[in-house]
This record gives structure tokens, sequence and C-alpha cells, in this order.
């Protein structure tokens, strides 16, 4: 066995070196004998009836292969939670850039032109564009009232604490869309045979979720149906569900045509016709105690879902139990909802609702804070969660973290008070100022409540006659570094070298079903069930006598090759079962929500230029709490490009919708911040281990998605006094914003004069 730690320590990227050297074969570069080439052809209006479709002349229509929802062999569907989203428009759009029908030719340069030149004729239907004319009902566009789900927790009397209320303090805060802007945009190709079915192959992170979606939709037995990821270029949720709506439509092309068919959308198609972030609305009512602590209070939290349901019932969820962050609520109501528009569906991205609704709960401890005249640090220290105490769902809090402690070593490592007295005495005197904020949160890794138990993940270690080992998980790499980090937990397990170690494409017709890969629970859930077949695989062969407690790299090998020589396939699985200190109660909604929490403090120092209006992050602190770090570099990067991304969640990244259509859908009129926009962005973790976790392994791949926006939010206001309620925060919302405070102040003044 080595005696080497392998969990801990940063060995080289399973997939790196052919990433960097462009071996990697992604699905633009996969080319099918015969293959043809498919585009999709999308309603031009919000919401209307389809009246006549027509094929226009100069275009030889006998050369295309043309596919509308007749020719789906099963339901036109694209299978998710609810069945309410069709693979083709029927009849109806509810949506710009829905897809209405589909066309491929072997010249995929005749396609653009092509799709042009089919004309669509349409009664248009008012649309809702707004969650605010959603919930008004002007309009039904989904179900009775506009409602895709909705949520209540209660936790207490909330109807009680309002009369010992020494401060009742409300406020609103918004959100907006962000694009997931992956390198890579969405791509598949299909190949149908009657004999062995259908295959597709394409850029995904769920392969079962795709399976899913075609064997309902194509009407074909599990067994017909194989899905195999190919290299992916990013993902962060935006190919979680939408890679089954591309999928289906390669594979209806492939169907009809008989032959391989590939679709690879462009930048623009990519990013007008595919999820965003869901846009939220959240108000809190909050009862305060003479000295600062939260008596209760009352949460609304209301996201936009667009057109159709799709993932809005679990993003929704997240937020909601998220709204109430790292702080003890004696008494809470969170009434939570997500409502329909005519815009595409929203769906999933990095952080899953809950950097919505902690923006906004951390927005108003500032607030909160000023109303009580206490600092921001400790108003949020005199409300941290406790040891023993419980969550807003009533989940005790089983772990001994210390949030004063972390508290206070992040502002340490920020010279947090230093820099906030030195910026009150500076910023009169400059013609920019500079701001300093902070943000306490936390984040569930894993589905919540029931939801690893109605999954049922299981996960295969393989071992073969060579002594080598193959972990066999239907999770994905993209970028984040699954394949390297799942390899080291075998690895480990077995007591063996890494480069022992290797892992199976996820191709459906190989690797079990070891749930999607979301909702940060790759490492700790996918990665304890390895654990788990890993140490099932040294078992067999120590209870079988053919290996000792300890034991060298050849007498492993020489294990498994008599193994193998007397049983032949030597495979262990391992399937998720749920400890018994995780009880949820899904009609109440209460209970425990997760099998483990990360918990963090952010801080952002910023400056504020008063010529441009434009903010500037000049300094920016991320401390964690995450179980066991397992890789520190890649922990690291996921850190920081989590950081990154918030960043442009919070000052750069704005939707420009019109009537349900992104306005900006290029990446010259849609920004992001660049390297040269960032901060140094310090990385510093603590580490108090996770029973549930592989080696004690949480999940942190959505955790630093969720804080920076309130810190830098917080930050923006130190420096100039005006509060902002709502990201993006773009120089043009400063401006207006502080020539409101000017004109207001001068009223007052002229008042004043008056009297």
């Amino acid at each position: 066995m080595t005696k080497e730690r392998i969990v801990g320590t940063s060995v080289p990227r399973l997939e790196g070196r052919d990433k960097v050297t462009g071996q990697a074969r992604y699905v633009d570069d996969m080319v099918l004998p015969g293959m043809i080439y498919g585009a999709t052809v999308r309603s031009r209006i919000p919401r209307g009836k389809i009246k006549r479709i027509s094929f226009g002349p100069g275009i030889d229509w006998s050369e295309f292969v043309i596919v509308t929802s007749k020719d789906i062999p099963g339901k036109n569907c694209i299978a998710l939670i609810e069945d309410d989203q069709p693979c083709l428009a029927d009849g109806v759009a509810n949506h710009p850039e829905e897809a209405i029908l589909l066309l491929a030719h072997p010249d995929r340069h005749l396609l653009p032109k092509a799709v042009e030149a089919v004309s669509i004729e349409y009664d248009p239907l008012p649309g809702i564009f707004t969650m605010g004319e959603g919930e008004e009902r002007s309009q039904i566009i989904w179900g009775a009232d506009n409602i895709f789900k909705t949520y209540l927790i209660e936790k207490g009397d909330v109807d009680a604490v309002w009369e010992n209320a020494e401060y009742i303090i409300e406020g609103e805060y918004r959100t907006g869309a962000q694009e997931q802007l992956y390198i890579e945009t969405n791509g598949m190709i299909a190949a149908f045979d009657l004999q062995q079915g259908l295959t597709v192959w394409g850029s995904l992170q769920c392969p079962y979720y795709v399976h899913k979606a075609l064997m309902k939709l194509c009407d074909l037995p599990a067994d017909q149906v194989r899905v195999v990821q190919l290299e992916t270029g990013g993902a962060f949720g935006g190919k979680e569900e939408y890679p089954s709506m591309i999928a289906g439509h390669a594979a209806l092309l492939a169907m009809k045509s008989g032959k391989p068919v590939k679709i690879v959308y462009d930048r623009m198609e990519d990013m007008v016709a595919t999820t965003k972030r869901h846009p939220s609305r959240t108000r809190h009512r909050t009862a305060v105690s003479k000295d600062g602590r939260i008596l209760g209070g009352e949460i609304e939290f209301t996201i936009d879902g667009g057109a159709y349901e799709t993932l809005s019932p679990v993003v929704l969820s997240r937020g909601a139990i998220h709204s109430g962050g790292p702080y003890y609520w004696p008494s809470v109501r969170i009434r939570a909802k997500a409502v329909a528009t005519n815009a595409p569906p929203h769906g999933a991205f990095r952080g899953f609702g809950a950097p919505q609704s902690l923006f906004a709960l951390e927005r108003h401890m500032d607030r909160i804070a000023q109303a009580v005249g206490l600092s921001p640090v400790e108003i949020r220290r005199r409300n941290f969660l406790k040891p023993g105490e419980t969550t807003v769902t009533g989940q005790t809090v089983r772990e001994e973290i210390d949030l004063d402690r972390l508290l206070n070593r992040a502002l340490e490592l920020s010279d947090y008070q230093a820099k906030k007295e030195k910026f009150t005495r500076e910023n009169h005197r400059s013609g920019s100022k500079k701001g300093i904020g902070l943000a306490a949160f936390l984040h569930g890794a894993g589905f919540t409540g029931s939801g690893e138990r109605y999954l049922g993940s299981v996960v295969g270690v393989e071992a073969w006659a060579d002594g080598s080992v193959r972990v066999l998980v239907s999770s994905t790499e993209f970028g984040q570094g699954t394949k390297t980090v799942l390899c080291q937990i075998a690895a480990e397990a077995l007591g063996l070298r890494y480069e022992d170690v290797e892992i199976a494409q996820p191709d459906t017709h190989e690797v079990p079903n070891s749930g999607p890969t979301v909702a940060s629970r790759t490492i700790m859930v996918v990665g304890k069930l390895v654990q788990s077949a890993a140490l099932g695989i040294r078992q067999t062969l120590t209870a079988g006598g053919m290996l000792g407690e300890s034991y060298s790299p050849e007498e492993f090998r020489a294990a498994c090759r008599s193994y193998v020589a007397e049983h032949g396939k030597f495979r262990s699985l391992a399937r998720y079962e749920q400890p018994d200190d995780i009880v949820w109660d899904e009609e109440k909604y209460r209970g425990s929500a997760y099998a483990a929490f990360a918990w963090a403090v952010y801080v952002a120092e910023v400056t504020v230029d008063l010529t441009t209006y434009k903010v500037s992050v000049d300094d920016f602190v991320a401390l964690q709490e995450v179980g066991k770090v397992l890789h520190p570099v890649l922990a690291k990067g996921q850190i920081i490009g989590g950081v990154a991304q918030a960043i442009g969640f919070a000052l750069y990244e704005k939707v420009v919708w019109e009537k349900g259509r992104m306005q900006n859908g290029q990446m010259t009129n849609y920004i992001m911040p660049t390297s040269a926009d960032l901060p140094t962005i310090r990385v510093y973790f603590e580490e108090l281990g996770n029973v549930h976790g592989a080696f004690g392994a949480k999940g942190i791949g959505e955790l630093p998605m969720d804080g920076p926006a309130p810190a830098i939010a917080n930050a923006i206001e130190d420096a100039l006094s005006v509060p902002f309620n709502s990201i993006p925060l773009l120089p043009e919302d400063i401006f207006d914003a502080l020539g409101e405070k000017v004109a207001a102040e001068s009223a007052v003044s002229s008042a004043r004069g008056e009297r």
C-alpha cells in the first residue's frame, strides 16, 4: 500500500494534458460517416397561435429533412419534473425562440438561409413579461393562475413577534437574469439504427436526464437509448436540463433521415434560446429586539420561471430554504412562488436559487444594522446560528461550526476595521470613494430533503486482472475536476497510486446512474459512494484470503488476477442510503434539508469612480469552511471562478429584455468581467470534516456564487451612503441614484430655507 496521502494533495488533473495539447475531443470535433447537420426554426413572437408554415422560394426543399411536431413518435415533451414543455411547438408558441420545426442538410452552410426562408404566420396573443404581470393574472398563460410552484415554510409563532419588536424593518430586493456563458456552446450528435436504437453524443452535465427525456420523446425502451458525454467545455448548470432539448431535436432528425445528425449552436442562438438564472424578487419584514436580535420575520421569495416549469420548483426550493441564511430565526414564515412569463424558460445556474435569496438577506442585514444602530459586523455576530440551534426548516445544527471565529478570521485577513476607518476619513477628499462590505452565508450540499433518497444513486468501482482500477459513475467532468478527485478518492481508499486509477467515460450503456452532476453533490455524495465501492473491492479480496491488511502494488495485482481468473468480472457497487439523522417532511417542508452545509464569510473592498461611476473591486477575501479540502489547487480554483462569476452577477451581466426576448445576445453587448476587471481573490479554508462526505469533504462548487454580490453591494453603500437593492448594478444605475440623492438633499434644503 502506498504510504503517501493522495487525498489532500494537488495531483495532476486527469484530463489536463489532453486539454492543453488540443487532444481533448469535443462534440464539434466528432464526425460520423454520412453525417448531416441540423438547425432550428424558432418563434419570432412571444405568444400566439401558429396558423400556417410556408417554405419560401429559392431553396430546393427536397434536399432538406424537415421535422415538425407531427413527426414525434412518442410524447411531445421534454420529460423532467412536469411534461409541460414541448420539444417542438404544436399549434401555439409560448415564448420567443421556441423551437417550431427542424431542418437538416449535408451542407451546414446552407442552413441559415433555409431557416430564414421558412415563414410562419401567427395569431398573436397577449403576453406576460414580468413577475408582477403574472401575479396580476391579466392573462393566464400557464395552469389556472400562472404559478408553477409554491412553498410555505413556517417555524415558531410569527404573528406573535411584532408586538414585542423594538424595530420592524422592511425591504425589497431584486436580482436579474444571468447567462451561463460557458466557453463551448450546446451541441449534440444523434444516430439511429433499427437494431441498435438511438445513440447521442454531446456536451452535457446529466446523461440520465437526457436518457429519460429521449425514451419518452422517441417512444423507445431504456436499452434502446444510449447517451454518451463528450468533453464538455463548461456548463455552470446551463447544460443540466437544456441538453435534453437539443438531443431531442438531433434524435428526431436522425430518426427521420436515417443518417447521423449534428446540431451545434452558435453563440447568439445559445444565448437567446437557452436557459438563464431566474430573475428574483425578495421581500423581507423583520422583527428585531432593542439589542439587535432577530425575533422573527416574514420572507416572500419569488422567481420568474419563464414559459415552462422546467427546474423552477427545485430552484425555488433551494432559494427559499437558504433565505434565512446562517442566522437563528426563532420564528419565521417563508412564502415562495415561481411565476410564469412569456420568456424562454429559466433554469439551472450555479447556486440554484441561493444567490438570489442570499443577496436579499445580506443586504437586509445591513439595513437592520442601520436601523438598530449597530455595525454590519455586530448585527451578524448577535444572530449567528450556533451548534444545537435550528435553521429556518427546523434542522438542528450538529456541526461544531463557530461562525464568530470564522467572522473574526475574515475581518483579520481583510484588515476590515482599519480599512473602514481609513475610507471614512479619506472619502470626502477625492474624486472617487472607497468602501468595504461583508456577507456571511451557507450552502447546503446535495439534493434537498429526501431528494438523495429518491435518486438512489449507484456507483461502481471495477478492478482488472492487471491490477488497474476503473471508477464507474455518470457524474460528468466539465472543468470542475470531477475525474481527478473521484480517482483520488478511489486510490486513497484502495491504498494505490493515483496513476493506477482511471475513470470511465460517462455512457449510459456502461456506467450506473450516480445522479446528476449538480447541487454541490459530486464529491460529497458520489465521492462517498466511490469510497465505499472501492473499499468493497479491498474487503472482497481480504475476505477471500487473496490479500492481507497491508499489501504492495504487486500483491494487489496478483490478488485481482486471481479473483478475475476464478470469478470473472470484478466489480463493486455502492448505493446511496439516507443517514438516519436526515429526516425530512415533504408536506410541511420541515426537517433536515441537507446532510451538510458549507459556511463562509466574504469581504469585498471597492472603489467607485465618480467620473465614470464604474465600480472596481480592489480586494476580495473568501473564507469558507468546507469539511475537507481534497485537492487544494482545484478547490481554490472553484472558489476563484465562483467569485469571478458572482462579480459579473453583481456589476456587469445585465440581460436586456424586450417582450420576452434577450436583446443583447452577443458577447459584444452582454458584458462579463475579464481578468483585467478582477481583483486578487484571496482564498482561505477552514476544515471541520463531514461524516457524510468522502474523507470529510463537503460540496463547494456553488458556495462561492452566493456571497460576493451582497458583499460588493454592501461595500458600495459603505462608499456612497446610498443603498442599492437590485443587481446587476451598472454605472448608469449609480449615476441615477446619486442624482436622486442630490435632488432630494436640495429639496430638503429649499424647504428649510422657505421656513
